[in-house]
């Protein structure tokens, strides 16, 4: 059960500023008379094409792609680039939401290329794969592939390999070390590790902690952080809105 003791005035959110203008943070700041701040707590660092050749991996193989993030679409095509590579009009492009497949229109014209997409979640997108059984796929992503998606992938027993394209890299967060806000804001199990790392005497105690994600929930847990926030959860879909609620909440309190 939420505790609303105390008024939220200042948020941090662990993530890169949003580039629209309408976002839905910067709605709530103006609504309700919040500063939100935004610093990324992790960043990624891409891997050289030669250190993706290390990997045996040769473009020319695969018939298809896996694309789970923005991170992976720009670092899948700057390899490509580095390589020397031209993308085969033929290749499939198999993205995890709408919202990675839209963000190919960056390299790619949309509408001269097979897209399929998947829903909210991975299996979502596992439902489309199975489809299409005879593709060789390749997964361009991060050193912290989930296990539980690469077992996935085997168990459809597809022809598939995982690419490591980037790196997670814990930010330089040291300029913060005295700069408090009500809320911090968390998305992944790696900015929860950036902030013990950065800060490894950091005591929660009135700072409210939101977090994003069964993962990032159970790596806050196990932290021996106590969450206040969290979503998504049922009627509450994204983290925006799991604040707005929160917040005007606690004005009532």
């Amino acid at each position: 059960m939420a505790s609303y003791s105390m008024k939220v005035k200042s948020i941090l959110i662990s993530q890169p500023k949003p580039e629209l203008k309408n976002s839905p943070y910067n709605l709530i700041a103006k609504k309700w008379k919040v500063k939100i701040d935004f610093r990324p707590f992790i960043h990624v660092e891409g891997k050289t094409s030669r250190e993706v050749r290390d990997q045996k991996i040769d473009l020319s193989k695969y018939s298809a792609i896996i694309l789970t993030s923005r991170n992976s679409v720009d670092h899948f095509f700057r390899i490509a680039e580095e390589m020397r590579f031209p993308i085969p009009n033929a290749l499939k492009y198999f993205c995890l939401s709408e919202a990675v497949a839209f963000y190919l229109q960056k390299y790619v014209v949309y509408r001269k290329r097979k897209i399929y997409v998947g829903g909210r979640t991975f299996d979502e997108l596992l439902d489309v794969i199975k489809k299409y059984p005879d593709e060789s796929y390749i997964l361009p992503g991060s050193d912290v592939l989930s296990p539980v998606i690469e077992k996935k992938l085997d168990n459809l027993e597809i022809r598939w390999k995982k690419g490591v394209f980037y790196k997670t890299v814990i930010s330089d967060l040291s300029d913060l070390k005295n700069v408090f806000y009500d809320v911090l804001v968390f998305f992944s199990p790696s900015g929860i590790e950036s902030l013990f790392k950065n800060f490894p005497d950091f005591k929660q105690n009135n700072t409210m902690i939101a977090v994003f994600g069964k993962n990032t929930v159970k790596a806050a847990e196990e932290k021996g952080l106590k969450i206040n926030i969290e979503a998504p959860r049922k009627r509450v879909s994204s983290m925006s809105r799991a604040l707005e609620i929160y917040i005007e909440e606690s004005r009532k309190s």
